[in-house]
């Protein structure tokens, strides 16, 4: 099946002006995933090799594939972008580096980076070889686009929780090309603030794990009663993300690239949900071309209306509900529909009648016999039952679905279960239609010059879009015609035969200025020799400068003794009363995080009275978006002796104060624990919630110990989230203007499968965290980090009482004054705490 992609929408690329067309970036988790992207019209893909990559579930590349992989991709007019997004730990930094020169040399496109520590070794071992900064990276405004850039950044991949709105701020305040997620799976929570599956499981998302306890249900408890919410149970599910109908105002904020996700899907998906936005895409800079520019830039464009066929084809790819995300803004009544986790497809209507083997319902959707369904009866935790259909036939306003005999139990289904149609081989049969063979089905264009007198040779010159030229010369002069010329259409008859190439013909500019002839075989051999020509240029491998000599041991300081100190106990507080009793146990460093940052001010008042007067830390929220500098001006206002740091626009905005770097800025090595010390001016770092003991070691024997703090107490915040679960489930409003702010009034868990209640708090921008109900200590290991030289050892309160965090803290200094073991303390608090106490990832090792 030749594609339809490939006619005058390609051609008309390099005519008229039009509004940047972006580049269209598809996922491939395998070789049949990559060649379903190209062949329905991918400009890249990206994809993972065998380690370091968020996905790791998926097949994957091995390094041994990319020289075969960036052939065919380069032939083929695509790029092809590595994954590289995970944290590296210490002594993963060899490994990673030498992964780093091969993927250099296989001449990929770019590599897409988490760790600020392997951006600096990227640029430490070559100059010019392209970094992508992944949306692991958690970037939201303009400050975090010019931290990646400041690290050499070509491509900043922006948090999906950016809203149109957003990624205009950002785009008229930087440089950088940006890059948006345009459709896909959803995480709940912020891409690189994901601890879930690390706190409940080891299997951290940040190491390309991810176990997806979002996509599980929860009960809502408020106050300590059970909130009835119907079949609304999966309140941290949201829908999956389909743009396709705001491409036009993503075309016009001029981003650079739009991103589908899906790596670990099938190659039906890949080649489905290109081919839609492939298509989609090229009809909106095409009607953008064909009507007017400056409409196009100014406010006058409307929102593209899909047709029914792609929303169908995007639900059939796969569908938990499809929605615009965040692009439209927050809407919490929208965003997560809380009735199931998992795949669903199209909607086809409700069971009206049940017998025999037939099901009937008033159909929403069509539906044939072989199309596959399931039975949705309420609980999609459940078996649910489902199967295949023999025959369909219409009953006045009523649709009859019959079954084979025993192929579906119908005893398992009821009246008023929602049909859901799951699967339609006749669809899938095109997909893979469309990327089968050894045949290009999707060309891409060049564009031809042709020149020529009498007596001499016709000279044709061609251009594909990456600025490959050939010059191919007749082995013939022309000479003059008296039937046939070389008409400009004559020209795009013979040098427009380009089946079963990589090319179509775009332009074609006829520079003769005589009724000329050549033989029609001898325009084929020119053809076919354009073709070869632009083939063998297309394959050689990007040549990216490369040192040899290096290694990532330079980018670090000479190491120097290490000076032992008597270790200090820095305690976490989350209200007042916490303070207080902080205060009364003698704390001599203290850290606030308030939900409510005006506070502050008291809080700053009330250690400042204090007889010792201890240094008083305090914490701005985890995320800053463009326009929330104000929470920053007035968590500054409190005049604290220094604050807590947890992105890149609070090291800018407090770089003139004394700042100590939180666990959300990732610290897992070496080269990135000195790049926040050394160029950021951070007094300290908190090591990574990620790294366990032997990995926490490694770290502290290749740095200098003082550099850290680790927190050795704390119930893990888990999901740190856009979506405000206050607001979807406990209000009817949409955002914070008008859910009349239950997170004020209400003490709130959400209780697992498991029976953990875990806690819900929000913070001054209205992103809720939700905190690990099980309390998590590292009090074992501690004499291990003291011995290695480690000064600052943290824990952290969230709901405890007074008395309990009194307790707590009184049981730490004893334990860092040797008083107690480590043994004798965990042994205690589980014992105490009702909820219990677990050795955390401190405790856990990985497995690569």
């Amino acid at each position: 099946m030749k594609s339809e992609l490939t006619s005058q929408r390609w051609r008309d690329r390099t005519s008229s002006p039009s509004p940047q067309r972006p580049e269209l970036l598809a996922p491939a988790g395998n070789w049949e995933c990559a060649k379903a992207a190209v062949e329905n019209g991918a400009d890249a893909i990206y994809f993972g090799l065998d380690k370091f990559n968020a996905r790791m579930r998926s097949q994957n590349f091995t390094p041994a594939d990319l020289p075969k992989l960036m052939q065919f991709l380069h032939l083929r007019g695509v790029k092809g972008y590595v994954t590289l997004n995970t944290l590296i730990f210490p002594q993963e930094l060899r490994e990673a580096q030498q992964y780093l020169r091969t993927i250099i040399s296989a001449g990929v496109d770019a590599v897409i980076v988490q760790d600020v520590g392997i951006c600096r070794l990227i640029r430490h071992l070559s100059p010019d070889f392209p970094i992508h900064a992944s949306t692991q990276m958690t970037i939201t405004s303009a400050a975090g686009v010019e931290f990646a850039k400041s690290l050499g950044c070509q491509l900043v991949v922006l948090a999906r929780e950016c809203s149109i709105a957003e990624i205009n701020k950002i785009k008229q305040k930087t440089s950088l090309p940006l890059e948006v997620f345009v459709h896909g799976a959803l995480c709940v929570a912020y891409s690189g603030q994901c601890l879930t599956s690390e706190a409940l499981g080891g299997r951290s998302a940040n190491r390309g794990e991810c176990a997806q306890a979002c996509r599980m249900p929860y009960d809502l408890i408020a106050d300590g009663e059970i909130v009835d919410l119907g079949d609304r149970k999966y309140l941290l599910s949201p829908q999956d993300l389909a743009g396709l109908e705001v491409l036009p105002e993503l075309v016009k904020s001029g981003v650079t690239s739009l991103k589908i996700e899906g790596r670990l899907k099938a190659p039906e998906y890949v080649a489905n949900v290109t081919r839609v936005y492939r298509q989609a895409l090229d009809r909106v800079v095409e009607t953008s071309t064909n009507t007017n520019v400056e409409t196009f830039h100014g406010t006058s464009l409307q929102p593209m209306s899909s047709s029914a066929r792609d929303h169908y084809n995007l639900e059939m790819a796969f569908s938990r509900g499809i929605y615009t995300g965040w692009f439209g803004g927050i809407n919490n009544q929208e965003l997560v529909h809380a009735r199931f986790g998992k795949k669903r497809g199209v909607y086809l209507g409700e069971v009206t009648r049940i017998r025999n083997e037939q099901v009937t319902l008033k159909l929403e959707a069509r539906v044939k016999p072989g199309d596959g369904i399931v039975f949705d009866c309420g609980h999609p935790e459940a078996k649910e039952e489902g199967g295949r259909i023999y025959a369909v036939e219409q009953k006045g306003k009523d649709t009859v679905l019959t079954f084979g005999r025993n192929d579906v139990n119908l005893h398992r289904v009821h009246l008023g279960d929602k049909v859901w149609k799951t699967s339609d081989p006749e669809l899938d049969k095109q997909l893979r239609q469309s990327f089968a063979g050894e045949n290009p089905q999707f060309q891409r264009p060049i564009n031809l010059e042709v020149y020529g007198e009498i007596g001499q040779a016709l000279i044709a010159i061609a251009r594909d879009e990456f600025g490959n030229i050939v010059q191919v010369d007749s082995a013939i002069s022309l000479t003059e015609a008296h039937t046939k010329p070389l008409t400009t259409e004559r020209l795009q008859e013979q040098f427009g035969r380009l089946g079963n190439t990589p090319f179509s013909l775009g332009t074609l500019t006829n520079h003769l200025k005589c009724d000329a002839m050549l033989p029609v075989s001898e325009l084929n051999r020119m053809r076919r020799e354009i073709v070869t020509q632009l083939e063998e240029l297309r394959s050689q491998p990007k040549r990216w400068e490369l040192h040899s000599d290096i290694s990532w041991q330079n980018l670090l300081p000479s190491p120097s003794p290490t000076v032992q100190v008597s270790p200090s106990l820095i305690v976490l507080v989350r209200n007042l009363k916490q303070l207080q009793a902080a205060l009364q146990a003698g704390i001599q460093t203290l850290y606030c995080e308030f939900e409510d940052i005006r506070t502050y001010t008291e809080a700053v008042q009330m250690v400042r009275q204090h007889s010792a007067v201890p240094t008083i830390w305090v914490a701005p929220p985890r995320i800053t978006k463009p326009g929330e500098n104000w929470i920053l001006q007035q968590v500054r206002a409190s005049e604290a002796d220094g604050y807590i740091v947890r992105n890149y626009d609070q090291l800018q905005f407090f770089a003139t104060e004394r700042c100590i770097g939180d666990f959300s800025l990732n610290v897992a090595n070496p080269l990135t624990a000195d790049y926040f010390q050394q160029h950021c001016g951070l007094e300290r770092v908190t090591a990574s919630y990620d790294l366990n003991i032997t990995q926490l070691e490694d770290l502290l024997t290749n740095c200098p110990p003082q550099w850290f703090e680790v927190t050795i107490h704390q119930h893990m915040p888990m999901f740190h989230m856009e979506h405000c679960v206050f607001c979807a489930f406990l209000s009817t409003g949409t955002d914070y203007t008008n859910c009349g702010r239950p997170c004020e009034k209400q003490e709130v868990k959400l209780r697992d499968r498991v029976g953990s209640e875990h806690v819900l708090k929000a913070d001054a921008g209205c992103r809720n965290t939700v905190f690990n109900g099980t309390a998590q200590t590292g009090a074992e290991y501690v004499q291990r980090l003291i011995d290695l030289g480690l000064p600052n050892f943290r824990i952290e309160f969230v709901n405890e009482t007074p008395e309990q965090v009194s307790k707590i803290i009184h049981r730490y200094q004893q334990l860092l004054q040797g008083e107690i073991t480590g043994s004798q303390l965990w042994r205690e608090l589980k014992l105490q705490n009702q909820l219990g106490v677990t050795r955390g990832p401190m405790g856990e090792k990985y497995s690569n």
